[in-house]
């Protein structure tokens, strides 16, 4: 006998023999235990006769909740500047390894977001991207943030991989489209506190001196809303042919 095996005799014999288990849950009586087999079925047989609830997607759409992690997207300030500084504490606090950053020096002449740099490259991987939201926890500037889009499927596996112009928000009305410089008089901290509020005449000189045919600057901009709101103008074969063809619903055989 082996010294392991004169241990475990040691330990028999203290411990005694063995107590029956007793369950603490309480006995059934005769007819629940005739039906304890089929009892798993109740939630199904509950629901049996309920009405079918169909949702018709993609036709019907129901609104993801407000907190819904979806898209990424990069924000922009009021003045129209870039919030991303090209940091990448996102890119190191992703688990996934779904986030890719290049940073940039801003320069006088190509000012793309308050301070130092800036992300030149920006690229978000949805084939790994697990949507934990650690990289927004992670952004010092708030310039990621996730949308509620959660329709993200695509034919190519290169389609599903983001770059920065896939990313970047939508440009509101009185922004100026980056590059430019910053409110005269202002500092980087300005900005991460929320006191830019609105572009001022020297970006937009500056933007219009440059970048005459900017889309965002106000001349521009009305241009291209009086042309949006203006009744598109048909041809006369346009006008003469209807649904069914020409005048009469006739085709040419």
């Amino acid at each position: 006998m082996s010294e392991h095996d004169d241990v475990w005799k040691v330990n028999r014999e203290r411990d005694g023999e063995a107590q029956r288990f007793e369950s603490n849950f309480p006995e059934y009586g005769p007819i629940a235990k005739t039906f304890a087999p089929v009892a798993g079925f109740g939630v199904t047989l509950r629901n049996f006769f309920r009405p079918t609830v169909t949702e018709q997607y993609p036709d019907e759409k129901t609104p993801a909740m407000p907190r819904y992690h979806g898209r990424h997207q990069l924000n922009r300030y009021a003045d129209g500047l870039e919030k991303c500084i090209g940091c990448e504490l996102c890119a190191w606090a992703c688990p996934a390894d779904a986030i890719y950053v290049e940073a940039d020096s801003n320069t006088e002449d190509a000012q793309y977001s308050p301070g130092e740099r800036y992300g030149r490259v920006y690229q978000i991987n949805y084939l790994r991207c697990i949507f934990c939201g650690l990289c927004i926890e992670a952004c010092p500037t708030r310039a990621l943030t996730m949308t509620n889009e959660y329709e993200l499927a695509g034919p190519t596996r290169e389609g599903l991989i983001y770059e920065k112009q896939d990313l970047l928000a939508p440009m509101e009305d009185g922004m100026l489209a980056a590059p430019h410089p910053m409110v005269p008089g202002t500092v980087d901290d300005d900005y991460y506190k929320g006191d830019v509020t609105q572009v001022v005449q020297e970006q937009t000189a500056w933007v219009r001196e440059r970048r005459p045919d900017d889309p965002t600057l106000p001349e521009n901009r009305s241009a291209e809303d009086d042309a949006s709101s203006r009744p598109a103008q048909q041809s006369p074969d346009a006008a003469l042919s209807g649904p069914a063809g020409p005048v009469g619903g006739r085709t040419r055989g």
